[in-house]
């Protein structure tokens, strides 16, 4: 059994008028989310394996900030540019890329690419996948590159205004 935990980006910051999209870093309660969705993922005993990246500043940085309550180092994030304003083939390309050895992997990216790409996956439907979101699921397969074609089960959603524990 293999899980993927989909994260959409902290929120960014829009003070600098012009800046390129890409370039947008996390605004202040972007910084403060995603240490904190990092440690409701660790509550709740989810093991992440490798931590796969949109090589917008954005994400990245969200990345870095899970990692880092994770223990690990950002050096360790994997970029993949593909993800940055991706539909869902390019995650599905960035998954079946993923490291054989992972069991566990979480996905860094952008609106509104991420939640077309929770939707496709299960059941569940979400209208909008808030900042620092989390979707989960569970998919039974030995190789990520079984993934698409593999059937999902949902695991859970949870966000920041969703108040711990949810």
């Amino acid at each position: 059994m293999k899980s993927v935990i989909i994260i959409r980006h902290a929120k960014s910051s829009w003070d600098q008028p012009g800046m390129e999209d890409f370039d947008r870093p996390l605004n202040e309660r972007g910084k403060e989310d995603a240490p904190k969705m990092a440690a409701r993922l660790l509550e709740r005993h989810v093991k992440v394996d490798a931590f796969i990246s949109s090589s917008a500043k954005r994400a990245r940085k969200t990345a870095s900030l899970f990692i880092k309550e994770y223990g690990g180092e950002k050096e360790d994030i994997i970029l993949v540019p593909e993800l940055y304003l991706a539909g869902p083939e390019a995650f599905y390309n960035a998954i079946a890329k993923a490291p054989a050895s992972a069991n566990t992997i979480a996905l860094f990216a952008h609106n509104p690419g991420i939640t077309e790409f929770a939707n496709e996956l299960t059941d569940v439907r979400i209208d909008d996948m808030p900042t620092c979101a989390i979707f989960a699921i569970k998919v039974d397969i030995k190789d990520w590159s079984e993934f698409k074609e593999a059937e999902k089960e949902y695991w859970f959603f949870d966000y920041p205004k969703a108040g711990p524990g949810k």
